[in-house]
């Protein structure tokens, strides 16, 4: 009985000591990182459960909080990766009404060419056009290039995160087996505390799904069910590394197995790594292509011309003198329908046999060969005629009797064309108002949007030019145009910026496109369209950060360590422990008095 007693006190006290050190461990890292509090587990031991023994450490900490926490973290951060490259490109287009901002930069221009046609005689106003010009294409030029480098930027940060993911996975798989064969319960869960934590660094660069599984290891997957780890085997992450005007690199995610997969934005969800790839590849080209937008219009409200086409029946009608003078890339534009159903259908002028271009959804873009010169209204008629029916638009074109050509067809609400003027840059008083004030680069290319070279319109802004032979020449600016013009040349020019419409695309893509738009008020569009977007974006990441800090809340207050409650836990131990120590002590007594009688 005495014996029994005295193994009982003594199992107590082994027990009371480890759980009396591991309330110390827990005040010790109350402050550390990635520590979970534990607790120790008991259960009866020796014959008759007589005894007492330690079952296990655990550590304490909500599992659906955990899960909940890796979530808002990889949404937290893909938000605000996203929000910091929207607000550096709302920064690079610059403020309303600020003196720098792109939307000022135009209007600049327009007021300088108001000045010059109140006082055409001033060789100093016509200096302040070609210097607002010149400022002007600089702008859009210094646009160009640090949205490219923004892009490369991105590129290289998907190449480092990608790396820094493959460096968890496969640490996070060495874990996983640690865990599984290490026996000493201390140790291990500090195994998975560290692979716990490690998880939650993963999930900042990929949204990942956890499954705990019954032999200790943690299996890995991506929302779109590839699997990441699976005990000690992990997928290995690379960056397939290519420069962003070839598309830019891919993540390949290579199975245990050899197997190599592709993964884009959405197959990893979220996540800085998401968030990057969206930037790179839909974000920064969709900032470049609204400036590309701009220069174009920009360079053809200075040289084009919008022919509109008369009603004819339930058609309308162009003249051939006006198709005479299309180069290649001006365009015929056909609007179809209204309301829901409204789409436009666009003929580009082309030197080339007609070939079908990329389009947005609501429309269609196909080239016509423009017939050799001089040509009849038959002529043009088969070829808009071959354009359209590989455009499967529905339409039909047939010549008339007068000089004209008659498009028809179910529910057209309208026909414009768009000439460019200009037969080259350096014609500069060719018999009507406008000139080429903006040009394609150093060789000093008209721009017409031509596609037969590739689209000129793709990388314009980091190319546009003023005139060199408007530099040379500034008289060209106030010289006489057209005698069926009543309006001064500088005149015509300012309404080309300020009231003249154009097909160009919605800046912020809410309208359909092409729409119709003057190229100050597509300006201005670009720049309230990239404070909304930036503002947006910005909201969203402040409402996800508050969302990861309450989900780091609700884990830490099962997880943490209350200094408090631990103390509370010492108190009843060390009792625990005295009245163990007392028992032990009772027994030895009596044991001694036995053996002395």
């Amino acid at each position: 009985m005495l014996t029994n007693a005295f193994n009982t006190a003594t199992a107590g006290l082994q027990t009371l000591q480890l759980a009396i050190g591991t309330v110390s461990q827990n005040v010790a890292n109350s402050g550390s990182a990635g520590y979970t509090r534990r607790a120790v587990s008991t259960e009866s031991a020796g014959p008759g459960n007589s005894g007492v023994a330690v079952a296990r450490i655990d550590r304490t900490f909500d599992e659906v909080a955990l899960k909940q926490m890796r979530l808002e973290s990889s949404h937290a951060a893909y938000a605000s990766t996203k929000a910091e490259m929207l607000a550096q490109i709302d920064k690079l287009n610059g403020r309303p009404a600020d003196s720098s901002a792109l939307d000022a930069r135009m209007n600049v221009l327009a007021k300088s060419l108001q000045a010059l046609a109140s006082n055409s005689a001033s060789a100093s106003s016509r200096s302040t056009v070609m210097d607002a010009a010149s400022v002007l294409a600089d702008k859009i030029r210094g646009m160009a290039d640090t949205l490219n480098g923004l892009r490369e930027g991105s590129n290289k940060r998907v190449a480092a995160e990608v790396s820094a993911a493959d460096g968890l996975l496969t640490s996070i798989a060495a874990l996983n087996v640690k865990a599984t064969t290490i026996s000493d319960a201390s140790t291990r869960a500090g195994i998975l505390d560290r692979r716990d934590q490690q998880i939650n660094e993963l999930a900042r660069y990929i949204e990942v799904k956890t499954i705990s599984q019954s032999d200790g290891s943690v299996t890995l997957m991506t929302n779109s069910g590839l699997t990441l780890v699976e005990r000690g085997a992990a997928t290995r992450l690379s960056f397939n590394d290519r420069a962003p005007a070839a598309g830019g690199g891919t993540v390949v995610a290579t199975l245990p197995g050899g197997a190599g997969i592709d993964l884009d934005a959405a197959a990893l969800s979220s996540g800085s790594i998401s968030a990057n790839l969206e930037i790179r590849d839909a974000i920064l080209p969709r900032a470049q292509r609204r400036l590309d937008d701009l220069a174009f219009g920009l360079a053809q409200a200075f040289t084009n011309t919008t022919v509109t086409a008369g009603r004819r029946g339930a058609g309308f009608e162009l003249r051939l003198d006006d198709l005479a003078k299309m180069q290649p890339g001006n365009t015929i534009t056909i609007s179809v329908g209204s309301g829901d159903t409204a789409r436009s259908i666009v003929l580009v002028a082309s030197n080339l046999a007609s070939k079908s271009l990329d389009a947005e959804p609501s429309g269609r873009v196909q080239t016509f060969a423009i017939p050799t010169l001089p040509a009849t209204s038959q002529a043009y008629a088969a070829a808009l005629s071959t354009a359209l029916t590989a455009a499967a638009s529905g339409l039909s074109v047939t010549s008339g009797g007068s000089g004209t050509i008659k498009i028809d067809g179910p529910d057209i609400q309208g026909v414009a064309a768009s000439v460019t003027q200009p037969k080259n840059a350096g014609d500069l008083s060719g018999g009507y108002p406008k000139l080429a004030v903006f040009v394609d680069g150093a060789a000093n290319a008209l721009v017409t949007g031509s596609m037969d070279d590739g689209s000129q319109r793709l990388g314009l802004a980091a190319r546009l030019a003023v005139n060199t032979a408007l530099k040379a020449d500034t008289s060209a600016l106030v010289a006489a145009g057209s005698s069926a013009s009543t309006l001064s040349r500088p005149q015509v020019l300012y309404d080309a910026l300020a009231s003249d419409k154009q097909s160009l695309p919605s800046p912020s893509g809410s309208s359909r496109s092409p729409f119709w738009t003057t190229v100050m008020s597509f300006a201005r569009d670009m720049v309230a369209s990239a404070g909304s977007e930036a503002a947006a974006a910005a909201a969203v990441s402040d409402q996800q950060s508050v969302a990861k800090a309450n989900a780091e809340a609700w884990f830490s207050k099962g997880a943490g360590v209350n200094i408090d409650e631990e103390m509370s836990r010492l108190i009843a131990l060390q009792t625990a422990y005295a009245a163990n120590a007392r028992v032990l002590t009772a027994a030895r007594e009596m044991i001694d008095l036995l053996l002395r009688a």
